[in-house]
């Protein structure tokens, strides 16, 4: 009996006339981990919203053929009948997380399925041990990573034997990726049936059994791992020059973050130099992007001194400094891709260059929210730049993004960067491109700078994960 399955199936979503799935056929077996990889935009999250019940009980559409979970049809199922059977952890963490501490988020699904109290206690233990988690913190208070790695707790503790991750290691470090595939592995060994969608293919390829790829609304299966990774280029992106001035943009002097009782930040000391390409590095939880956010001032320092030449100057600080979260989601609202960028353009004729500049055009009417999150974030990023800024602040730009896409990505950012003389701060765990947008590196750890360097920075800290 398969795990999954799909005979022949074709989709298209409601209102498009474009098919995403062509008779496609494949199948994951129990006791294995199954890639299924491919571009962005091919539907590869689309497929797992079909073998999940998400489609068509959450999102309609017309559905051809047939498709089991866990050994039976998915057709005409309730969403929580398929749930029995298929744990399924989505790509936006925040969409999915309704509690504010870790033990009650976990035990939540538990609950749903009627476990005893005992059982509960059991799996939110054992839960939060896999995935290196304290019971006692609050959800809000956490990193896009710990987030990544709570709601792939809640799949574990509610024990179906089907699991589907869609980009489970997009906002994880090495060692936080590392843990997730080797737990993963390990169920697998157990007689669990793992699908995973993933674009960091270095990282997940050593501990998949079997890979898919999904291009032109077919699947077909990849015989050979080595060549396929290859045949993907997943090397480093490298691209840009410095275009660092001596003036500093800002002066952070012993700043601190604290939430309850967690402090996040201690004694951030650092200049930031205007025209230059930041990068900040650190574990799941060391609070770069708490530091971007006090940057931005998102967030309020709890302690410190933060003093900027922005500040002098004239104008709305949004239109000077450009903040591109980590979920896309909180910054699309318009109703089409070209109102979104229009929005808060330095001129209509700048926004329509950004749409041609990051390959929107194709897209341009579409919804914000019809897009796979791939485009979501290329969308969300044309919009923060559409003002010209001279602060941009970059919270894992490249989530979501296969090589080409990335460092097409990558290589508009640098363009820009180099016409505008504009400072970048980003937040990466993703190697591929980390050198790419960096000329220097800080390490966040404790708390604390730990070490600030040019571009070799970067490679060691990826190395020494």
């Amino acid at each position: 009996m398969k795990a999954i399955e799909f005979k022949d199936v074709t989709f298209r979503y409601e209102g498009y006339d474009n098919e995403i799935l062509k008779n496609a056929n494949f199948s994951v077996d129990y006791g294995e981990v199954a890639l299924l990889a491919g571009f962005s935009g091919e539907g590869k999250s689309t497929v797992l919203s079909l073998a999940s019940g998400i489609i068509p009980n959450v999102t309609p559409g017309e559905v051809t053929g047939e498709i089991f979970a866990g050994g039976e049809s998915v057709k005409d199922k309730k969403l929580g009948e398929v749930c029995r059977k298929v744990g399924v952890v989505l790509q936006n963490a925040d969409s999915q997380i309704i509690h504010s501490v870790v033990e009650d988020e976990i035990a939540f699904g538990c609950e749903n399925f009627a476990f005893l109290q005992e059982e509960i206690e059991k799996s939110v233990k054992k839960s939060c041990e896999r995935m290196k988690l304290n019971p006692e913190w609050l959800t809000r208070t956490l990193s896009g990573g710990q987030k990544q790695r709570l709601i792939t707790a809640c799949a574990f503790a509610t024990g179906q034997k089907v699991l589907i991750l869609d980009e489970p290691l997009a906002n994880l470090d090495g060692q936080g990726a590392r843990l997730l595939m080797n737990t993963l592995k390990s169920l697998a060994k157990e007689g669990y049936a793992v699908l995973v969608v993933e674009h960091r293919l270095d990282m997940v390829l050593p501990f998949v059994d079997t890979v898919w790829n999904i291009r032109g609304g077919e699947i077909t299966k990849i015989e050979d791992k080595k060549s396929y990774l290859l045949s993907q280029a997943q090397t480093i992106v490298y691209d840009g020059q410095s275009k660092a001035t001596e003036e500093n943009v800002f002066q952070l002097k012993n700043v601190g973050f604290s939430a309850g009782k967690r402090e996040i930040l201690k004694d951030i000391t650092l200049d930031i130099k205007k025209g230059e390409r930041l990068l900040l590095l650190g574990e799941n939880g060391c609070g770069k992007t708490t530091l971007l956010r006090i940057i931005a001032k998102l967030n309020k320092k709890s302690k410190g001194e933060i003093e900027s030449i922005i500040d002098k100057r004239r104008g709305k600080w949004y239109n000077i400094v450009s903040f591109v979260h980590q979920n896309p989601d909180y910054m699309l609202f318009m109703p089409t891709v070209r109102q979104e960028i229009a929005y808060n353009a330095k001129t209509p004729e700048y926004a329509e260059e950004i749409v041609r500049r990051f390959g929107l055009e194709k897209i341009a009417d579409r919804h914000p929210q019809s897009l796979s999150e791939g485009q979501k974030r290329r969308v969300s990023i044309a919009a923060a730049t559409s003002s010209d800024p001279e602060v941009l602040l970059l919270d894992e730009p490249t989530v979501g993004q296969d090589f080409a896409g990335l460092k097409e990505l990558v290589g508009i950012l640098n363009e820009l960067h180099e016409k505008t003389g504009n400072t970048m701060i980003t937040v990466t765990h993703d190697l591929r491109c980390a050198e790419a947008l960096c000329d220097r590196a800080a390490v966040i750890e404790d708390g604390k700078i730990s070490e600030v360097g040019e571009r070799e920075l970067a490679r060691r800290f990826f190395v020494r994960q």
